[in-house]
């Protein structure tokens, strides 16, 4: 499920084949069809729009295409068109090591599934990925890069791998403060995070959906709803006892991969959102100094996402 090696480098992916994933928009409650194609060397992960024929429908998986939105990560092209909560199969893709895709959808939203990754990864390592004749290129992180707002902040640091460490503090009692950290290579994404479902308050709930949103979500099925003690997590419960940091950490490595290139880096975010990261990484660009540009080894890539990613690893819920 790797690249090959050529000449000291490590080759970049797509997939073998196209793979379907059809469900509902979390938000849009709509029901909404996707396929990821294979793409051409260095194309980039684009989504396109196939129910948009008058203007531009390609939209590109970057940073700087992000119309930040408080709920989800929204990505627009200068069109207007526009794709949201692409976080979950931007995970799974990082995650799997997929480098190069189109990605169709003919709705507004990529589908929730089951509010996690799982069964991104499930059908991305299903079809299995083809090494493609072109290295992998990586950015690496040369100083510090730090955003805040309010209470919340990220941080890039140098580091030789990817690691993401979180920390969050809710009132809910049957959340309170969680923290996690993880080394990100050798399938910990798939093994640890895939599963870890989206999730939210009950008061939450009612503000959004008496504003037009959530309109797809179901509590227990596509998220996990807290209310104080009181948890509405569907069948077998909770799936980790810390599933909503987990979540945070799967959300943040969606939203890094937006960067367009693996990072060489240490994340570590403290009740960030979407946003925070987004800002994270226009921070980052802002000046050349703050990074460079490297050709990835095959020691550098083990270091990272995607390497030594297994179909037995997926947790059994997906």
């Amino acid at each position: 499920m790797t690249g090959a090696k050529h000449l000291g480098t490590i080759l970049q992916n797509t997939v073998n084949s196209p793979v379907q994933f059809t469900g509902v928009g979390l938000h849009s409650g709509k029901p909404v069809r996707m396929t990821v194609h294979p793409a051409l060397p260095d194309h980039g992960i684009v989504f396109r729009r196939t129910d948009v024929t008058d203007v531009d429908a390609l939209i590109p998986a970057r940073f700087d295409a992000v119309n930040q939105s408080p709920l989800c990560t929204r990505l627009e092209n200068a069109a207007g068109t526009a794709i949201s909560t692409v976080e979950h199969i931007m995970a799974a893709l990082a995650g799997c090591g997929v480098h190069n895709a189109l990605i169709d959808v003919d709705s507004l939203e990529v589908p929730i599934l089951d509010g996690s990754s799982a069964q991104f990864v499930r059908g991305l390592l299903t079809a299995g990925l083809r090494a493609q004749g072109q290295a992998v290129q990586a950015i690496e992180i040369l100083k510090p890069v730090e955003v805040r707002k309010d209470d919340a902040w990220a941080r890039l640091t140098p580091a030789d791998e990817l690691r993401i460490d979180f920390h969050i503090d809710f009132d809910e009692a049957a959340i309170g403060v969680q923290e996690k950290q993880l080394q990100m290579a050798n399938g910990a994404f798939v093994r640890e995070l895939s599963d870890c479902r989206t999730f939210c308050m009950r008061s939450d709930v009612e503000w959004m959906q008496k504003n037009g949103l959530a309109l797809g979500g179901v509590p227990g099925e596509n998220a996990v709803v807290f209310d104080g003690a009181i948890v509405e997590s569907g069948k077998g419960g909770l799936r980790h006892a810390d599933e909503p940091v987990r979540h945070k950490m799967l959300d943040a490595l969606g939203d890094l991969a937006l960067a367009g290139a693996p990072l060489l880096a240490h994340y570590t975010g403290h009740r960030a959102g979407h946003g925070i990261t987004n800002d994270l990484l226009h921070a980052l660009f802002a000046d050349p100094s703050n990074y460079r540009i490297v050709t990835c080894d095959s020691a550098m890539m083990a270091r990272l996402p995607g390497v030594g990613v297994h179909l037995d690893e997926i947790p059994a819920v997906a």
